[in-house]
């Protein structure tokens, strides 16, 4: 359907014709028209269906120029990005009504900049539950005169915790007044709000032939604990998206990979909740202009951001919600074009995780082998070699001819210096490739059979480490399971395990870099100096340690010293 068949009123056909828009989408066509006859509305849509337009374009036209000093649509968004990212919509739907006269307001930001422009007679208000809360307790924004409330996102705000804020607000606003929802999913907490506070309501909804997205490409690979970052790093020097967006579950997780990357040279930067709006701006306008081309975010940071030009995502924690990784892979293959969706899973258990995601979106996600550092220094060898060709003959660096005849006036060959310039070159170019163990799981069991050794791992009970914590990183990062492993004996400073003989090898290959319970380990085998070693006993002792510390079922501290063995 075409947009000039939707009854919207010619001064916003006018904003959507140059904008680019021709043909509405599912949600839009069903949507718009219900929602300019004032009717409540419940629109069931995924992210990238056009939802912002579908009840965008019919507040800009409800705007009555009588009364355009006064708030009369209120929308509520669950992130800052997400309601920054909807104003600007507004204000391109509204180029040609400049009474209408939309106002973001979130946290982060001045609030007293915010106060300014609603006094400045601001009537549609795009804002975070929060936020709004405060202005209203605040006496900065009044609602009196509200005519439409629309909930963007609503099972994103309700999974964050907003409930009480929106019920909150909801009791400011007139009871005569157009309530509007559009959620992913219609779990029972937004049927809930859609009882009690909306009348009559249309629900609408666009049908999912599946529940992935089809222009984008997913793939996955299998690497040890720990070395997560190194394969993140391989891949992007493997595929050198000019755009992607790497997602972590947690904003340490995000600061930390960020760190780890820029030290490696890459132009990377992080996006979290934690951050400063001025730092988030700033974040997302390098990131949009491509003067940073790798954006680590959090999913409830990313939500909102629309950028069409995405190559790749980068799954490095598996997502929480099966839902979050359909957000997150949608990032690409926008706008027509195709993306890349590459995940990093280590262990068994983000493996089964992963297989329950690819039962729920119905994709098939694929897996491959790592790309070797042979390989990457290959492609970047090949391209300084086409560099060269291209620029022979192209006058570029005609100079050079002159230092090279100086150089071959020294008695240096010209064979000699190109070689040697080249080699400089692709060491540059080469030197953050990461070396890389290529992981091998185990698929029989030794079953703990034959004679063991012991390694020691560089972790103890001053590290706050547990039993469980270590037999768990050796089955994930190893691929054998727990009955392969004796005991294991836990130190202040450093933990001996049983591993038997003939795996030790493929063992410390596995856990070499891994990380247990988010610390950096090292691992060897143990050197037998005995309880003695570093003046310690294990867990088994009664006597006490040398640093005169009580060893024995209960310690000093009153907790159990007694070793678990597996």
């Amino acid at each position: 359907m075409l947009f000039n068949e939707l009854g919207l009123p010619e001064e916003i056909l006018r904003a959507v014709a140059e904008i680019g828009y021709e043909e509405a989408t599912e949600i839009q066509a069903k949507a718009i028209p219900l929602l300019l006859q004032g009717r409540d509305v419940v629109g069931r849509s995924q992210t990238g269906t056009g939802k912002t337009a579908a009840f965008g374009l019919p507040a800009a036209a409800s705007i009555d120029r009588e009364m355009q000093r006064s708030v009369q649509v209120l929308i509520l968004c669950p992130t800052r990005e997400l309601a920054m990212q909807a104003c600007e919509e507004l204000c391109k739907f509204s180029a040609y009504l400049p009474y209408v006269k939309p106002c973001a307001i979130y946290g982060g930001a001045d609030i007293e900049r915010q106060i300014t422009q609603l006094k400045k007679g601001a009537n549609i208000i795009v804002g975070t539950p929060g936020r709004v809360m405060d202005h209203i307790r605040r006496h900065t924004l009044h609602l009196d005169c509200l005519r439409t409330i629309i909930l963007d996102e609503a099972d994103e705000m309700l999974n964050m915790g907003f409930r009480e804020d929106i019920e909150e607000i909801l009791q400011y606003v007139p009871e005569e007044r157009q309530t509007v929802l559009f959620s992913a999913t219609m779990p029972p907490q937004i049927m809930a709000i859609t009882s009690e506070y909306q009348r009559d309501p249309v629900v609408v909804g666009v049908e999912q032939k599946s529940r992935t997205v089809e222009s984008v490409a997913q793939f996955y690979y299998e690497v040890p604990m720990g070395r997560k970052t190194d394969a993140l790093q391989m891949l992007l020097l493997a595929f050198e998206p000019k755009l992607s967006m790497v997602f972590c579950n947690t904003k340490h997780m995000v600061d930390e990979l960020t760190e780890e990357l820029v030290a490696k040279g890459f132009r990377a930067a992080g996006l979290h909740g934690d951050m400063k709006q001025q730092s988030r701006t700033q974040v997302l306008n390098a990131f949009r202009s491509g003067r940073l081309n790798i954006l680590i975010a959090t999913d409830v940071a990313a939500r909102g951001i629309d950028v069409d030009d995405v190559d790749a995502v980068f799954n490095y924690d598996i997502p929480q919600d099966n839902e979050y990784y359909i957000h997150r892979i949608g990032r690409t293959g926008r706008a027509g074009k195709t993306g890349c969706a590459y995940t990093i899973i280590s262990g068994r258990k983000q493996a089964m995780e992963l297989k329950d995601i690819a039962r729920f979106t119905k994709a098939d996600i694929i897996r491959c082998d790592l790309p070797t550092r042979d390989d990457v220094i290959a492609k970047k060898t090949d391209r300084v070699l086409d560099k060269v060709k291209t620029y022979i003959g192209s006058g570029k660096y005609a100079d050079g001819e002159y230092q090279l005849e100086k150089l071959m006036s020294e008695g240096f060959t010209a064979e000699q210096v190109a070689a040697t310039l080249l080699g400089m070159r692709i060491s540059k170019e080469t030197r953050t490739v990461p070396e890389f163990i290529k992981p091998v799981f185990r698929t029989k069991d030794s079953g703990g059979k034959g004679k063991s050794v012991k390694i020691e791992i560089s972790l103890g009970r001053q590290n706050r480490i547990a039993p469980n914590f270590i037999l768990g990183a050796l089955v994930d990062a190893t691929g054998m399971t727990g009955k392969n492993f004796g005991k294991i004996d836990i130190y202040d400073r450093f933990t001996t395990v049983e591993v038997p003989e003939a795996d030790k090898e493929h063992i410390l290959d596995a856990m070499t870099g891994t990380k247990i319970n988010g610390q950096k380990i090292k691992v060897k085998l143990y050197e037998g100096k005995g309880a003695d070693y570093s003046g310690e006993k294990d867990f088994r002792s009664g006597g006490r340690r040398r640093d005169g510390g009580k060893s024995g079922r209960n310690g000093k501290d009153g907790r159990s010293n007694r070793r678990k063995r597996y």
